[in-house]
Order: C-alpha cells, then structure tokens, then sequence
C-alpha cells in the first residue's frame, strides 16, 4: 500500500519519534527530502533533516506526526499545525485518546500509534488505532510503520492502555528482567560484566526462539525443563504461587493505570 503522496512533519523528534525517522531513513520508506522536524529549540535530531523553529514555518504535510510530550499537545493545538488539515494525523503520544487529538486537529483520518524502542532496529511493536474506516488511509499507515517491527491494529481505544502497558512500557520492563538476570548470575560468583553479557545474550536467544516457534511461550518452558532438572527447578520458584504472574500483572496495570490519567488529563 503506497503512503500518502507529499511530504511527512514530525512535530518533536525526541528518542522515540527520532528512532522511527532514522528506521524510515534507514529502510528507504520516507526519503530524507520529504521530511520536516518541528523543533523549536532548533536541535537537528538527524543530519540532513530540515529542521524549522515555528509552526508558521512548517510546509504542508501529507502525514503529519505528533512525537513531542503530551504535556505538550495544547500549547501545539494552539498553533499553526492545527490548521494542517493532513491526510494522515499520526500521534505517539501516551494517554492521549483519538477524541482529544479530534478536538484539536483535523485530518482525513486520525491514527493513534503505540511504538516501543526496538522499532529503531526494526525489532519493534506498533500499535494502531483509528476511528477512520478509510482502507486507502488505515493501508497506509501501516505501510509506514511496516519497516519498524510487528504492526497491530487494536480494534477498541479502550484497550489501548492495556497495550501501552504491555508493548509500549514492555521493554522497560525487559531490561530490568535482564539486569537482574545477570545480578543474580553475578551473586552465583560470576564476573559481574561477564554475568551480565551472559544474561542479555540469553534473553535475545530465548526471545528469537520464542518468535520462531508454533507452541506457546508456556510450553517452551516445560520442553526445557527436565523432570527433577536444575531448569524445572528454578521454574518451581517462579510458578510458586504464580509470584512471576502475579508480580507482572501488578506492574502492567500500573502502567494501565498511569495511562488511563494521561488521558483523562488531555481530556481537560
């Protein structure tokens, strides 16, 4: 599905919005012509990106895309980006419903977009929303988030903090798996950086694994775990009490739950 004709406005290009641009460049999807950053410290986030400091400078955009903070979205709805009117209104920011950016800009169709940072390796999860059954309109956006990772289309807005939650906050909560992985590695009597190495080798192995096969995550971890094995183990302790489920539903919905008063914040 080819991407909307004319140009792309990235309205913030902070490390999220600036990962998917340079995947983009990267993967040939968006030429570095098309595109303009509204910045208005001025800061040229890529080389060879034209960079403008005013709204009122900005060209019109066939896609524009919200990628400042959401703190920001009404000091940007006041300016001259919501008189664009693009074909395609793309937005990343957190907690921020499909009815709010609607009452602050105009455009054919309106996507609210989830990405999470492997989205700069092409290794990363997009979630979209829209409101808009336009096909030409929702093809292309998925065109465009195609070179960054899995694309999934979430039928219902209100799941959405649930998926922030999951994919959008996800890697976070990765890293802080990891890094206690190679802790506890390290307690074991193993060089720390040696421990640590180990750890995030592991997770990248067991994740390409878990990507490639046709059974369930749940039953890869029984097929490794020998009965009365040094695997099955250390599992009895993850699954006792179902502490691992029990500590991660936690902490999703504590992201789903900050989410949900970002939203109801940019309701006003």
């Amino acid at each position: 599905m080819p991407l909307p004709a004319g140009p792309l406005l990235l309205v913030g290009c902070g490390n999220m919005a600036g990962a998917m641009l340079r995947r983009w460049l990267e993967a040939g999807t968006v030429p570095a012509d098309d595109v303009t950053v509204l910045n208005r410290s001025g800061t040229r986030a890529i080389e060879g990106i034209r960079v403008v400091t005013r709204a009122e400078d900005a060209p019109a955009a066939a896609t524009v895309m919200l990628g400042m903070k959401p703190q920001q979205l009404d000091a940007i709805a006041q300016t001259a980006v919501a008189r664009l009117q693009p074909r395609l209104l793309l937005s990343i920011l957190a907690g921020v419903e499909n009815a709010a950016l609607a009452a602050r800009f105009r455009a054919d169709a309106i996507v609210r977009a989830m990405p999470n940072l492997p989205v700069a390796m092409g290794k990363g999860v997009v979630a979209l929303h829209s409101e808009s059954q336009d096909q030409a309109l929702r093809g292309a956006a998925t065109a465009l988030m195609a070179p960054l990772g899995l694309v999934e289309w979430i039928a219902e807005e209100q799941l959405f903090d649930a998926v922030t939650a999951l994919s959008g906050c996800g890697p976070g909560f990765v890293f802080r798996f990891i890094d206690a992985m190679g802790a506890a590695g390290a307690a074991l009597g193993l060089p720390e950086d040696q421990a640590q190495r180990l750890a995030i080798a592991t997770v990248e192995g067991a994740g390409l694994l878990a990507g490639a096969a046709d059974v369930s995550p749940a039953t890869l971890a029984d097929r490794v775990a020998s009965p009365g094995g040094s695997t099955r183990e250390g599992l009895n302790v993850l699954d006792r009490e179902d502490a691992l489920r029990r500590l991660m539903a936690q902490t999703l919905a504590a992201s789903a739950r900050r989410n949900a008063e970002m939203a109801a914040a940019a309701r006003g």
